[in-house]
């Protein structure tokens, strides 16, 4: 028997969590743009998980009424719906519900543009699944995106199975600050290049990568331990930081699901990535707090066990990596 290592509990957060799922559920989305004092267009854009529609649906006032019949597909990892509503008055003061949602762990990011061109955006939640038309604050776009940000680094098992390989591979407080710092600056890159569209990405090869990623930080470690260090634990911060360009792709195809406000684009992308790094050393912070802790009161553990949690990592990496292949 032997104390149990630091890298047991950072591995349990991600197999007891939903790491079968190597994606988070991602926001719906709902953009309401008025075109006359009583008529708007409509776009609908709602989550897929598994090939599965998220079964969340607008609901307007009984005033208002579709035009025409529309159009509806799948883009992606969602479902798209758009098209035209007439009211008998402007949905100013009206109340929007999306039905369903309350039985779900997903948010709703609201989008309204007003003949004037004003801007507001809001968020629904499970426990807050209504917003009344123009009664939210039209500068909340920092709290909501910055609230974006954080939920879809701590939803997203990928990006966190690759910290967990970081802490492991990492050893002393300096190189994982250096090494995590890598890794921020690197995925902003690469986050502000795609959303400011400088160049565009598929998705599914960079979700593949990502999880290759994984799977090549699982092995590093496993070499190390088997007293075969390489450039990759000597000069962690270099594999951070070029892994860390990938992870920025992904980041940005989530913020594109979720769209950008045409009159805030800086400041959402902004306090979006201020959100993947809050998220991000809030993470890193209780798994370094709960370490210490197990250090402290000196667990004890079988010597086989400490293999588990990279083995596991690795084997879960390579599963998305044939999930995201199987999406080209």
């Amino acid at each position: 028997m032997k104390r149990m290592h630091a890298r047991l509990l950072p591995g349990a957060f991600l197999l007891l969590g939903q790491t079968i799922f190597g994606h988070e559920v991602r926001p719906a989305y709902l953009e309401i743009r008025q075109i006359a004092p009583i008529r708007y267009t409509v776009f609908w854009r709602a989550p897929a998980s598994g090939g599965m529609r998220l079964a969340i649906y607008p609901h307007f006032p009984r005033e208002c009424s579709a035009l025409g019949e529309g159009g509806a597909g799948r883009t992606g990892d969602a479902y798209a719906e758009y098209g035209v509503l007439d009211c008998a008055t402007p949905l100013n003061g009206r109340l929007i519900t999306v039905e369903g949602l309350s039985s779900t762990v997903t948010d709703v990011l609201v989008r309204y543009i007003s003949l004037a061109g004003q801007t507001q955006t809001g968020r629904l939640t499970p426990a807050r699944p209504s917003i009344v038309v123009g009664a939210w604050n039209g500068s909340a776009v920092a709290p909501t995106y910055f609230r974006l940000g954080v939920d879809h680094i701590l939803s997203g098992a990928d990006h966190l199975a690759f910290l967990v390989g970081l802490l492991i591979l990492v050893n002393g407080a300096r190189p994982l600050l250096g090494t995590i710092t890598a890794f921020s600056v690197a995925h902003s890159l690469t986050l502000a290049a795609v959303t400011l569209r400088f160049f565009a990405v598929a998705r599914p090869p960079v979700e593949a990568t990502i999880a290759l990623s994984i799977a090549f930080v699982a092995a590093e470690i496993v070499h190390r331990d088997r007293g075969h260090a390489g450039f990759t634990t000597r000069k962690p911060w270099t594999i951070a930081f070029v892994f860390g360009l990938l992870h920025g792709l992904g980041f940005a195809g989530a913020l594109s699901d979720v769209g950008l406000p045409v009159n805030s684009i800086p400041a959402a992308l902004l306090f979006f990535n201020c959100g993947v790094e809050a998220g991000q050393l809030l993470f890193v912070g209780l798994v370094a707090s709960a370490v210490w802790l197990l250090r402290r009161y000196s667990v004890a553990m079988p010597e086989w066990s400490l293999r588990l949690p990279v083995y596991g990592i690795g084997t879960i990496a390579t599963f998305w990596v044939i999930e995201s292949i199987t999406k080209f």
